[in-house]
């Protein structure tokens, strides 16, 4: 599966893009939409720093409260440091700006896994005061050990999550921290992590505020689903999603004999390879105590070789 439409919302907000080109009257209320900032083209010349440009100039910036990042000039070869520093450096007239998402590129614009990405670090300590950041493609991303004491949501979506990225989150001081989603991804791009890698997370030591975990799109997801059923941080969670990945009947068995999960209102396991029998318990061990449970298989897709060994793959890789 690949990402095919762009984001729809950011912070509550409707997406709404502005014109890349031509004219821009009749726009929303600053402060009503989600402004979504992209280069017109890759051979348009109309570069995203422009568009950005023409944004301040046409949008009381003042009110404006989340940003989307669409696509930057060659995004399969360029990092977006511009991106970041014509942010960083318009702050002043973004005092009220509170979610930014970094790279809301579709497949036909730049697949996920080819996106080059750079250090978001400068963006976080530029705006101390956001709620929610996101960033989709794993290609160069850094993510270093910070702190932030605003940042409530943080969400990286990749085909394939460097361990660098993993431990730097793991290692982060974000006490405001409620919700957080990982797509792991698999190592046919990037993934290098390993589930001793996620520790710092599952212990919930930095994040006291977590309510909504998700560990996804994962290769590894059997392994990730017997680490997270002894993990401490999951007796306070919410929301448990273990979606998107290669889950099967192992992981199900560790979340089933492993500590209750009947607190939760929702556990995410769509996109899985587990077996009817194991679908079956995991339904009447949760939903009779009110337990959302999502075991959707529509797009779990697999191949078996002729001596019967069966492939299962991620819901989005390259």
């Amino acid at each position: 599966m690949t990402i095919g439409g762009h984001l729809e919302e950011l912070y509550g907000l409707p997406a709404f893009t502005f014109p890349g080109t031509g004219e821009t009257t009749g726009l929303p209320e600053p402060d009503a939409v989600a402004w979504r900032i992209a280069a017109a083209t890759y051979d348009a010349g109309n570069a995203w720093t422009e568009v950005f440009a023409r944004f301040c100039a046409a949008v009381d910036t003042t009110r404006v409260r989340a940003l989307i990042v669409g696509v930057w000039e060659d995004a399969y070869d360029s990092a977006p440091s511009h991106v970041i520093e014509a942010l960083v450096a318009a702050r002043d007239r973004l005092p009220a700006l509170r979610a930014v998402f970094l790279g809301d590129i579709v497949f036909e614009e730049c697949e996920i896994s080819w996106i080059t990405q750079g250090d978001v670090a400068p963006l976080l300590a530029g705006f101390p005061e956001l709620e929610e950041f996101g960033v989709r493609g794993g290609q160069g991303l850094v993510f270093p050990a910070l702190r932030h004491d605003g940042l409530r949501k943080l969400v990286v979506e990749t085909g394939g999550l460097p361990v660098e990225v993993v431990r730097g989150v793991g290692a982060g001081e974000l006490p405001a921290l409620e919700h957080l989603d990982l797509w792991l991804g698999t190592s046919w791009y990037g993934a290098d992590s390993e589930v001793a890698d996620l520790a710092p997370i599952l212990s919930g030591a930095r994040l006291p505020r977590l309510r909504h975990l998700a560990l996804r799109n994962s290769e590894i997801q059997d392994e990730v689903a017997a680490a997270v059923a002894s993990a401490a941080v999951v007796a306070r969670l919410d929301v448990l999603d273990l979606s998107m990945g290669t889950l099967g009947d192992d992981g199900a068995a560790a979340l089933l004999g492993g500590q209750p999960l009947t607190h939760l209102r929702k556990l995410d396991l769509h996109h899985n390879y587990i077996g009817e029998a194991l679908r079956q318990r995991l339904r009447e061990t949760l939903e009779p105590a009110g337990v959302e449970v999502d075991l959707d298989q529509d797009d779990a897709e697999r191949d078996e070789d002729d001596d019967g060994t069966v492939h299962r793959y991620v819901a989005v890789g390259e």
